[in-house]
């Protein structure tokens, strides 16, 4: 029997991607033998109506260009493409199908939207998918991240496994502040990004 390919899926607005994103994809890579992760930028995620998210193109691109030289990484449109609001379940049952039975899914994920999953559509078949990877940054609040783990456990008999990553305190929301404010991004995020926000005038 031949070994299964392992499959990290890196969900996120990625708005704009830094640092703690690629970070958090090479130790899941690492840590559970991921053979590749794909980056898949959100498209019109249901969870973001409050702010105006990046047109999807500028963040597609920013996202490619974060990864090029990778060989383990790759980006792609599934959810950019997609018309309407972008699911976490469409976009798993996507792969699924490209994938087929040979590949195990992972689904890599901030500890925070952990928290929220019980709430997403379809869950039980999103968590019959693939296995969740919950990354935490050193010094997270653990004790209510566990409580939600055996929580998920006790209802749908499915582990999610915390990963700890150092270095992972950096937020897209304080890119944008800065930049909005004119301060340096410096070392936050690859510096070919930090051209590309600055040709194009985002985030001002």
């Amino acid at each position: 029997m031949s070994k299964k390919n392992r499959v990290g899926i890196m969900g996120g607005t990625f708005d704009p991607i830094h640092y703690g994103h690629l970070v958090t994809a090479e130790a899941a890579r690492i840590n559970f033998h991921l053979d590749e992760v794909i980056f898949t930028p959100a498209g019109n995620p249901p969870h973001k109506k409050n702010y105006t998210v990046t047109p999807a193109e500028h963040r597609y691109l920013m996202t490619a260009l974060a990864i090029n030289g990778n060989p383990y990484f790759k980006v792609s449109r599934v959810e950019i493409d997609r018309k309407g609001y972008t699911y976490t379940v469409d976009t798993l049952r996507y792969f699924a199908r490209e994938y087929g039975k040979d590949t195990a899914l992972f689904f890599i994920s901030g500890a925070d939207a952990i928290l929220d999953i019980l709430t997403w559509k379809d869950v039980e078949e999103i968590l019959n998918m693939c296995t969740f990877i919950a990354a935490t940054r050193p010094g997270y609040p653990m004790e209510k991240l566990k409580q939600k783990l055996q929580e998920i456990k006790d209802l749908y008999g499915k582990e999610v496994y915390p990963l700890e990553v150092t270095g992972m305190d950096i937020s897209s929301t304080e890119i944008r502040r800065r930049v909005r404010e004119n301060l340096s991004i410096k070392y936050l995020l690859p510096e070919s990004i930090e051209m590309y926000i600055k040709k194009h005038g985002i985030y001002r």
